[in-house]
């Protein structure tokens, strides 16, 4: 779906490109190789979300109406999903060996703090850069420290 995506954003890309924008996105903590990138990217092709083509020595992928119409699909399932609130957390807390479900949402709550830390670190480009991000983030993040605290004896 990420493939798909790029392909949505930016038009026709080829498997390292996936794969380095992807060790980009997770800080070089994973870069998925060509015995993942290739297959997944056929898959897509076999699926009709996908068309290849050949330009010089790669392989172009690019999408296809129906792949457009699947991440339009997945973007308003999402929304809905959004919109209900609905929380996988204890299920995924679980599946994870964590029995206590607060701990495992705190957990998830300082890597999602630092991975916003590390992108405003990365993404600055001088003073006053991404303000607008980190005063949302730290209105955002009182707003909840509040609620918190009227919830709390």
């Amino acid at each position: 779906m990420y493939s798909l995506s790029m392909m949505e954003r930016s038009g026709p890309i080829h498997g390292y490109l996936v794969s380095e924008r992807i060790a980009t996105r997770t800080e070089g903590a994973w870069r998925p190789g060509p015995g993942a990138v290739y297959p997944s990217l056929q898959k897509l092709v076999e699926r009709g979300l996908a068309k290849r083509k050949r330009k010089g020595n790669r392989q172009e992928y690019s999408i296809t109406p129906k792949g457009k119409a699947l991440l339009a699909k997945i973007r308003a399932r999402n929304s809905m999903v959004r919109q209900a609130r609905l929380d996988l957390a204890p299920l995924m807390a679980e599946v994870m060996g964590n029995e206590d479900v607060g701990v495992f949402m705190l957990l998830r709550l300082r890597r999602a703090i630092d991975s916003l830390e590390s992108y405003l670190a990365r993404t600055s480009k001088g003073p006053g850069s991404d303000r607008n991000l980190r005063n949302d983030a730290m209105n955002e993040l009182s707003r909840s420290v509040e609620r918190l605290r009227r919830g709390l004896p």
